[in-house]
């Protein structure tokens, strides 16, 4: 919570100037005004101030004479967060206070530094040897392996973070001790959980040696992914489909030169010239609900792949989410090259 942005109500008009003016640029100039029980009851910008003033009222005037006691919030409670986030967006709201069942404040979200707030858990899986881009990960673990000037992964965490994700895990194993050192520092505040894989358990395996999961929801990825899914709609359209789990996944086209016939045995029965044939493929981005992640066993190698097939076939509902913006899988040098490639366009 930003205490920067809170202040009594019986804090003069000049505690108030000062305290806007000692806000660090690019934030928003606007107080939260409380009263002797820490209750919300209004708001106070710069703007509300000079007016106050020019309507004689005095320096020494309390806050609560100028305040707007009509104010902007969302309850800490509330079923649909994510949906009423976007709606604050909409409106162009920066900082948007969440206020618990007594009217007092528990967090104050900033719009223009955060996307959302997403209720969920993510895990990163970084375990992988990445053989295919040697020798560049023969001492450097393939997340680490910078993309301009930022590691692969650096990209993933700072993104999940930008959406309001808080709780973040990485597991690790192949030169993982590079890993856990990377991770020491907080990122926004937030600080990475890094977790040993004893042993190389697949795409998924791993991720029962997470200890504790704070949501229902949890976001699983490859941690050399290059994307910029949008996380908060991926999430609306698992809940919108109340699914078990849900796979991002990226448009894939095959065409074929040649002319294709149709066969009945040695009879041609047609003629395709030249067929385009569309896919959806695996991004290697899921959202499971936590209590799917009973049917991954323990200490045995498991991918994703194999959670989706043993849901499908408990007839639980799994879904395709379509990821239609960027998104490059660095596990060749083709592909890291592509990823520099596009950074350096970004500039």
């Amino acid at each position: 919570m930003k205490a920067s942005h809170i202040i009594s109500q019986d804090k003069t008009l000049l505690d108030a100037l000062i305290q806007i003016n000692s806000l660090k640029s690019p934030e928003p100039l606007v107080l939260f005004v409380i009263d002797e029980q820490s209750r919300m009851i209004g708001t106070l910008t710069d703007g509300d101030t000079r007016r106050a003033l020019i309507r004689n009222l005095q320096l020494k005037d309390v806050v609560s004479t100028a305040m707007h006691r009509d104010f902007n919030y969302i309850r800490e409670d509330v079923g649909e967060l994510v949906n009423c986030l976007r709606q604050q967006k909409e409106k162009k709201m920066k900082l948007v206070p969440i206020l618990d069942a007594n009217n007092c404040i528990v967090e104050i979200i900033n719009l223009e530094k955060y996307k959302t707030k997403l209720p969920i858990d993510a895990v990163l899986m970084a375990g992988g040897k990445g053989e295919r881009l040697r020798p560049l990960t023969e001492k450097t673990p393939k997340p680490l392996l910078k993309v301009g000037e930022k590691c692969i992964i650096d990209y993933n965490i700072h993104s999940l973070v930008s959406y309001g994700v808080k709780n973040i895990s990485v597991t690790v194993n192949y030169l993982g001790e590079q890993l856990e050192e990377h991770f020491l520092r907080t990122i926004n505040d937030v600080k990475v959980n890094c977790v040993h894989e004893p042993k190389f358990l697949g795409t998924i395996g791993s991720i029962k040696f997470v200890e504790n999961f704070y949501n229902d929801t949890i976001l699983v990825m490859n941690s050399d992914l290059f994307t910029n899914i949008d996380y908060e709609d991926f999430f609306l359209h698992f809940k919108e489909n109340n699914a078990e789990m849900s796979v991002a996944a990226v448009p894939y086209s095959i065409s074929i030169p040649f002319g294709i016939f149709d066969l009945d045995g040695r009879n041609i029965c047609g003629l395709v010239e030249k067929p385009k044939y569309n896919y959806y493929v695996n991004a290697g981005i899921y959202l499971i609900r936590k209590s799917a992640l009973d049917e991954i066993p323990e200490d045995t190698f498991f991918n994703a792949t194999d959670l989706i097939e043993k849901l499908i076939s408990q007839n639980k509902t799994v879904i395709r989410y379509p990821l239609n913006g960027t998104w490059i899988d660095i596990g060749t040098p083709q592909e890291y090259q592509k990823a520099q490639d596009l950074v350096r366009h970004m500039k």
